[in-house]
């Protein structure tokens, strides 16, 4: 019986060192807050994933992801992305959008005004007016955030709203999610 035993849990206990442990996996699929057919996936790049780093943010803006010039962008914050926001660290420009062989780049910086609010308690509202429209052209461009990352780890989706020539109100363009390691 102890026979038995030995042979059934040393082969467990012998192969254990041999399993290989990936700390840095990638994960293949991204979790979204919001299950319904409105989602709209947005692309991004930041520099540094580690938590209290210094970090910048590439909030991208194809043109596929606008249908129309837009007079005005809204990004909301989520609540648990803890970090001092400050309106000289936020930015729009077009931008190269990287690659394999290229590197994420401004090209052109866009004169904007920037307003930050606290709506409700649930996030923070970054209001971005360019001096003029940013044109629904074949350029893409990108909302630039210089910020420390928070210091708890984790997965951060920000929204982006834009208010198209003509309309009054904002509609939805998309979202990013972002991870902090």
């Amino acid at each position: 019986s102890k026979v038995l035993k030995f042979l059934f849990i040393s082969p467990l206990l012998f192969s254990l060192p041999i399993i290989p442990f990936y700390e840095d996996a990638k994960a293949g699929l991204e979790f979204q807050w919001d299950q319904n057919s409105g989602y709209k996936r947005l692309k991004w790049f930041q520099k540094e994933k580690s938590k209290n780093f210094r970090n910048t943010t590439y909030f991208f803006l194809r043109p596929s992801d606008r249908n129309s010039d837009l007079l005005k962008i809204d990004l909301t914050v989520p609540e648990t992305f803890k970090t001092k926001l400050k309106p000289k660290n936020i930015s729009l420009c077009k931008v190269r959008v990287g690659g394999f062989e290229s590197r994420t780049k401004c090209l052109e910086d866009i004169p904007v005004d920037v307003e930050i609010k606290n709506e409700e308690l649930s996030f923070k509202r970054i209001n971005i007016y360019p001096n003029s429209p940013i044109p629904s052209s074949k350029d893409s461009y990108a909302i630039v955030l210089k910020a420390t990352n928070p210091n708890r780890q984790g997965l951060y989706q920000f929204h982006s709203y834009g208010q198209p020539i003509g309309k009054t109100s904002s509609s939805y363009l998309g979202s990013w999610t972002i991870l902090i390691d």
